[in-house]
């Protein structure tokens, strides 16, 4: 895997949770006319670009691996680490209170997690 990219990944995901928290503390839902959850889910849009890039060159680093992989693990990471924000975002959307913008907050947390186990995963 990209290292840079993983470390970009993972600290622009924890400053979106932190956005997301100041939101939920500040009982602001997802809304796209104001500023400040539109510029959220503009960032939101590019850490899932990042994420839309590591997917692509992990799976080309998975069909020409040298070493032993879990192919079909490390797969489900790379597509559902692309799923979180879309879906967390999806739901917060849904759910027009505080607790729409905590689940972002959560979905956002998921992205480091889903790097390191794919690090995990890639150095074995």
């Amino acid at each position: 895997m990209i290292a840079a990219l993983s470390a970009a990944l993972t600290w622009s995901a924890v400053a979106a949770a932190l956005w997301a928290l100041v939101l939920v503390v500040l009982n602001r839902p997802l809304l796209l006319d104001r500023r400040d959850s539109g510029l959220l889910v503009l960032f939101l849009a590019l850490i899932e670009l990042a994420l839309l890039v590591q997917a692509v060159v992990g799976f080309v680093k998975l069909a020409s691996a040298e070493h032993e992989v879990d192919g079909l693990s490390f797969g489900g990471y790379l597509l559902g680490g692309l799923l979180l924000l879309p879906l967390a975002v999806f739901w917060s959307m849904m759910e027009r209170s505080r607790w729409g913008m905590a689940v972002v907050v959560v979905g956002a947390l998921l992205i480091p997690v889903v790097v390191v186990r794919l690090n995990e995963l890639w150095g074995v």
